[in-house]
C-alpha cells in the first residue's frame, strides 16, 4: 500500500529556515507528480509547492522565492526547504502524490491520490 512519511517540521523562529522530507513507498515514485499543501486551524487546505514528475515546479506567490520543492528519485522522497519563514506560515504541512502528472504540476487538492499524515511547523514571531 501507498505511504507517504512526512518529516522535519517543528518551531522555528521567524526568518528561519526548515526543510521537510516526505518519503514515499508502495509506489513507482519517478512517475508521480509530488506537492506540498498546508492547513492552519480554521482554514482550508491550501496548496505550497509542487513538482511534476519530469520536475517542473510551481508555487503561489505567498511563498514564490522562499521555498523551494525538489525531488530525488533514487530515495522516493520529495523535500520542501523552507526560508525566510513568517509566522503565517505556521501549519499543519501535508505531502501528496499525483500518478497522473502531467508536465504541469497539479495545485489542487483534488488532482492528488495519496496523502501523508502532515507535520507540524510553527513559526514564532
Amino acid at each position: 500500500q501507498v505511504q507517504l512519511v512526512e518529516s522535519g517540521g517543528g518551531l522555528v523562529q521567524a526568518g528561519g529556515p526548515l526543510r521537510l522530507s516526505c518519503a514515499a513507498s508502495g509506489l513507482t515514485f519517478s512517475s508521480y507528480g509530488m506537492g506540498w499543501f498546508r492547513q492552519a486551524p480554521g482554514k482550508e487546505r491550501e496548496f505550497v509547492a509542487a513538482i511534476s514528475r519530469y520536475g517542473s515546479t510551481r508555487y503561489p506567490d505567498s511563498v514564490k522565492g522562499r521555498f523551494t520543492i525538489s525531488r530525488d528519485n533514487a530515495k522516493n522522497t520529495v523535500y520542501l526547504q523552507m526560508n525566510s519563514l513568517k509566522p503565517e506560515d505556521t501549519a499543519v504541512y501535508y505531502c501528496a502524490a499525483d500518478r497522473d502528472s502531467t508536465i504541469a504540476p497539479a495545485i489542487s487538492t483534488k488532482a492528488y491520490d495519496y496523502w501523508g499524515q502532515g507535520t507540524q511547523v510553527t513559526v514564532s514571531s
